[in-house]
């Protein structure tokens, strides 16, 4: 199946998960925790949102309903610009842990909340920490959402048919997550990052493929480091890459 349009070479799925500080709050951790994650609400969003609009990107965030809750201005923000808002659990919960019941619960707040702060009823969808429970896929389809972006079996997005009805994958990877590098192990500079992307990025030009690639606002915009999103984005350009927003992206599946 053909998912690349005609002129590009590639697709880069640029999604940003907007956590600010619901992992921190649902956790229960201390106040420096709490404050770390609000960085993304005093500037890292801010920082993200300038370097899209310099390359005129329209782009989809992943967000717990918790924080459109809590911080609907940043949702507006990110409409206002024409960015997608997606579906990331209510309080950035872990849904392996989840009973059947809680699960359901869950789905239902978050899809009621990003609904009513932003207008429209999330499409996509990514879990938390991208861990599912038994029954998280056949929930997301049950609720009618078009695309997931949390499984790692494919290089290439696909078509998963489940109870006689279909949700588009867009696949992730570890590796291509800001955070596993640069906050949670700290094993990597910014340019070490960046080198391991850019072959990354070279490869998926190569042979025609796709690359996902995950940031966190509260991680990439601390510092020099959103100079990494603006040369991944200058890079990908000049590869030909078509950098859509999930939805788009899953469209060309189905």
């Amino acid at each position: 199946m053909n998912f690349i349009p005609k002129g590009y070479n590639f697709v880069l799925f640029l999604g940003f998960d907007l956590d600010v500080d619901s992992a921190e709050m649902f956790k229960g951790e201390d106040p420096i925790s709490l404050s770390r994650g609000r960085f993304a609400e005093r500037r890292g969003l801010a920082k993200v949102l300038k370097v899209l609009d310099a390359f005129n990107l329209k782009v989809t965030f992943f967000v717990p309903g918790w924080v459109a809750e809590r911080y609907p201005h940043l949702i507006y923000w990110i409409i206002e610009n024409g960015h997608e808002i997606s579906a990331h659990g209510y309080m950035h919960e872990r849904f392996d842990t989840l009973a059947y019941h809680e699960e359901l619960d869950i789905f239902s707040k978050m899809i009621t909340m990003l609904k009513r702060v932003s207008g429209r009823r999330p499409v996509g969808f990514r879990a938390p920490y991208w861990k599912f429970s038994p029954y998280t896929l056949s929930n997301l389809v049950e609720y009618g959402f078009l695309y997931d972006s949390s499984l790692m079996e494919e290089e290439k997005p696909y078509v998963i048919n489940i109870n006689e009805k279909r949700i588009v994958e867009l696949p992730v990877d570890w590796r291509l997550d800001d955070w596993v590098f640069l906050e949670a192990n700290r094993c990597m500079t910014p340019n070490e990052l960046l080198e391991m992307w850019f072959d990354e990025l070279d490869y998926a030009a190569k042979i025609s493929s796709y690359i996902a690639l995950t940031f966190h606002p509260q991680c990439i915009g601390r510092g020099a480091r959103i100079t990494i999103l603006e040369k991944i984005i200058r890079k990908a350009k000049e590869l030909g890459a078509w950098i859509p927003k999930g939805s788009e992206l899953a469209k060309m599946m189905l």
